[in-house]
C-alpha cells in the first residue's frame, strides 16, 4: 500500500470513523462531532471498510477544479498583463482588468501566476517592517503632511512634487496638490484648499524640512518660526516635527502607494501636466478613499470652523517678517 496524503480535516475523520468502526461512538454522535448528517457517515463508513484509509481522503484531490482557467485563457490574461500592466501590483492589475478588458479573475489567482512568471516579487521580500505607532482615535486629531518628488508623468513630462495631506486616524487623503517643488508658497497654496474644504484640525505632523522647522541655531528674524509656523500659530494649529520617516509613516506609505497607483492612472487618463492633473485629483481622492479610508475609534471630527473672512486669511498665508528701523532709518 502505498503514501496516502491526508489534511488535518481527514485525519479527524478517520479518528472518528475508527472509534464507530470499534463501536466506541454512535453514528448519532459521529454525526454531530463531523457535523455531517447520519446518511453521510454511513457513506463514509462504506468508503473507509471498502478502500481503509484511502477511502475518507476527498476524492477530488489531485483533479483539476471544475471553475479552473484553461492554460491558453491563463496564457492570454498574463500576456496582457506583461504587455500593458508589467509595473502593476497582483490587485491593481485584477482591477484594471476588470474595468477596461471585462476579465474577471481573482487577485490571488493573478498573484499566483505572476509569481510563477517573475512578474511580481511579495513586499515582504522586498523591505524590512516596521512597527507602526498607535493611530489617533478621531478625525483631524492629526493630520500628516508631505511632498513626494518623483517623475509624476513618467517620459510625458517633467518631474514635480506631489503635496499630500493624510488623516492619521482614518488613513483618508484629505488634500493633494501638484507643484513644482517644496516651498512655504506651495504649502500656503495647499493648506488654503484644506482649511477651506475641512476647517482647522488640531495639529500638523510634519518632517524637518526647512519649510516646517527653522534649522538654522540664530535665525534672525520670525522669533524661532518658520512661515508656514508663524501662520499655523496665528490659525491655532499645532506643528510637530517628526524626528524620522518612520515616525510619519502613515503618509510615507501613502506616497509609496501614490507613486505606483497614481502614476498608473495618470497614463490611462493621458494626463502629463500639473494643471490637468489637479484638476483630476478630486475623483482620485474619492476613490482612493471609498477603498482604502478605515473607520476612527471615535466618531468625532475634531476639525474647528475656519472664521476667519478670505481676506485675512490671505494676510495670514503669506511672507510676513519682523523688522526694526534704526535712527539712521535702515531696516535690520
Amino acid at each position: 500500500m502505498g503514501w496516502v496524503l491526508m489534511s488535518e480535516r481527514d485525519l479527524n475523520r478517520l479518528k472518528i470513523l475508527k472509534d464507530v468502526e470499534a463501536e466506541h461512538l454512535s453514528v448519532t454522535d459521529a454525526a454531530c462531532l463531523l457535523n455531517l448528517s447520519r446518511r453521510q457517515v454511513h457513506r463514509l463508513m462504506a468508503r473507509y471498510r471498502s478502500s481503509g484509509p484511502a477511502g475518507v481522503a476527498h476524492r477530488a484531490r489531485g483533479r483539476r477544479p471544475n471553475n479552473a482557467i484553461c492554460a491558453e485563457r491563463r496564457t492570454e490574461i498574463l500576456e496582457l498583463v506583461r504587455n500593458e500592466y508589467s509595473d502593476f501590483g497582483p490587485t491593481f492589475a485584477a482591477e484594471k482588468l476588470e474595468e477596461l478588458h471585462d476579465i474577471r479573475i481573482s487577485r490571488e489567482s493573478l498573484r499566483k501566476w505572476m509569481i510563477e512568471d517573475g512578474l511580481w516579487i511579495s513586499r515582504k521580500h522586498r523591505r524590512t517592517l516596521h512597527q507602526p505607532r498607535l493611530r489617533r482615535e478621531a478625525l483631524g486629531e492629526l493630520i500628516q503632511i508631505d511632498g513626494s518628488e518623483h517623475r509624476w508623468f513618467e517620459d510625458r513630462g517633467p518631474a514635480c512634487t506631489l503635496l499630500v495631506f493624510i488623516d492619521d486616524a482614518t488613513g483618508k487623503l484629505m488634500q493633494m496638490r501638484f507643484v513644482a517643488s517644496e516651498s512655504t508658497f506651495a504649502y500656503f497654496e495647499a493648506l488654503e484648499g484644506y482649511l477651506n474644504e475641512h476647517g482647522r484640525p488640531v495639529a500638523f505632523y510634519s518632517d524637518k524640512h526647512s519649510v516646517f522647522r527653522v534649522n538654522h541655531p540664530d535665525p534672525r528674524t520670525g522669533h524661532g518660526m518658520t512661515q508656514f509656523g508663524r501662520a499655523l500659530n496665528e490659525l491655532n494649529i499645532e506643528i510637530i516635527c517628526a524626528n524620522s520617516s518612520q515616525a510619519k509613516g502613515r503618509v510615507e506609505r501613502a506616497n509609496r502607494t501614490l507613486q505606483d497607483r497614481l502614476v498608473k492612472e495618470l497614463r490611462l487618463a493621458g494626463i502629463s501636466d500639473r494643471m490637468a492633473a489637479n484638476a483630476f485629483l478630486p475623483g482620485f481622492i474619492a476613490a482612493f478613499n471609498a477603498r482604502f479610508a478605515r473607520q476612527p475609534r471615535r466618531p468625532d471630527n475634531l476639525h474647528r470652523s475656519l472664521n476667519v473672512e478670505p481676506d485675512r486669511l490671505r494676510q495670514i498665508l503669506c511672507r510676513r517678517d519682523e523688522r526694526f528701523v534704526s535712527r539712521q532709518l535702515a531696516l535690520s
